[in-house]
């Protein structure tokens, strides 16, 4: 097994190194003046199984162009197998037709991704889940529930705990978890005008008196999330926190977490934010390196994946 990083997640791709115990393939991936991507693999990879890490987030196009000359760099080298490990999907949201002469870019992205060369992807919450039938090589979609219900049961009683939906698509991700934790759940009713932009509409169940905990897959400018708080908080909810997958957190969205009604917003590491986390007052990371590391095991090892879920 090899492991290759791009430059989009450095310090995941260390830590599910770190997990496997497996050292990180040396390769350069540069820029030239005129900025095109240069990458060299500075080791032999000849039929060997490699995985190539890199989450697809801002600058989305350059680390996606990363990943597929990286990948076209290993087939050229005969990698016996080249799996493209996306801890984050960039794109995922632009899974079906808005409107008249709009794309379907996930489908885009996909196509791009199996012609670079990959034999299997290995990603983590997508947005859709038919984002799976995307792509014709082999696929695999983590899901990151248990993670999350881990780090809630340390740091929440669960007695008293109200899992909500932050709107009526998300309600399936959210039942799973409010089972798994034998809470109740909740589901927020908006209307987004634009993208970006949303308005709470009202708060599908009773929250009074309850510790609520919003559970959705993207956190993008945090104006929904910190919407639904305000108006979970004026329903008289005791406290209102919020765990996502992928953490986008684009413009000001660490800032207005922290100046919102939120208590805590937790996300995942699958997108590298630098020392922004330690500056946040109320945003907070868990890690999913021993998720990921765990799949790419068994993925090596030609075991079974859907197994971590059961």
């Amino acid at each position: 097994m090899k492991l290759l990083a791009g430059n989009a997640n450095q310090p995941l791709a260390s830590s599910i190194a770190d997990y496997l115990d497996v050292p990180l393939t040396r390769a350069q991936v540069r820029r030239f003046a005129d900025n095109e991507i240069f990458a060299t693999i500075d080791e032999n990879v000849r039929g060997e199984d490699v995985f190539i890490i890199q989450s697809t987030s801002a600058p989305a196009n350059d680390h996606l162009m990363e990943l597929l000359i990286c990948m076209d760099a290993l087939r050229r080298a005969s990698a016996r197998r080249i799996t493209a490990v996306l801890p984050y999907f960039g794109y995922a949201r632009q899974d079906r037709k808005t409107g008249g002469r709009t794309p379907i870019s996930a489908k885009l992205v996909a196509n791009l991704v199996t012609t670079a060369g990959a034999d299997r992807v290995l990603t983590m919450e997508l947005h859709a889940g038919q984002i799976q039938g995307f792509f014709d090589i082999p696929t695999d979609n983590l899901f990151i529930t248990n993670t999350m219900e881990q780090d809630i049961r340390r740091n929440y009683k669960t007695d008293d705990l109200m899992i909500v939906s932050p709107d009526v698509g998300g309600v399936v991700r959210a039942r799973a978890l409010a089972n798994r934790l034998g809470a109740d759940l909740a589901i927020v009713d908006k209307r987004r005008e634009r993208a970006g932009e949303s308005e709470v509409m009202n708060i599908i169940g009773d929250v009074s008196g309850r510790a609520c905990i919003l559970f959705d897959d993207i956190v993008d400018s945090a104006g929904t999330l910190c919407n639904a708080a305000e108006a979970m908080m004026n329903k008289g909810a005791a406290s209102v926190s919020a765990y996502v997958a992928h953490g986008v957190m684009s413009g000001g969205a660490f800032d207005r977490v922290d100046a919102s009604a939120l208590k805590e917003l937790v996300v995942s590491n699958s997108i590298d934010h630098g020392d922004k986390f330690s500056k946040s007052s109320k945003v907070r990371c868990v890690s999913v390196a021993p998720l990921i590391g765990e799949a790419i095991r068994r993925i090596a090892n030609e075991e079974s994946v859907s197994k971590l879920f059961d």
